[in-house]
């Protein structure tokens, strides 16, 4: 299944898709938590500057 997957990623002449990992700390204990998601190229800056 994950070989359809990174198929359809990688197609020519669609939209390009980036796997993005963001660290964020959380206010409860302190401890690193991580978050990532699949974006498109475009809007990789806008997942990075959410909070």
């Amino acid at each position: 299944m994950a070989k359809k997957v990174v198929a359809t990623l990688k197609r020519t002449g669609g939209v390009t898709y980036t796997r993005v990992v963001k660290m964020e700390r959380s206010p409860k204990t302190g401890a690193y938590t991580f978050k990532d998601a699949v974006v498109e190229s475009e809007n990789v800056k806008d997942f990075l500057a959410k909070k």
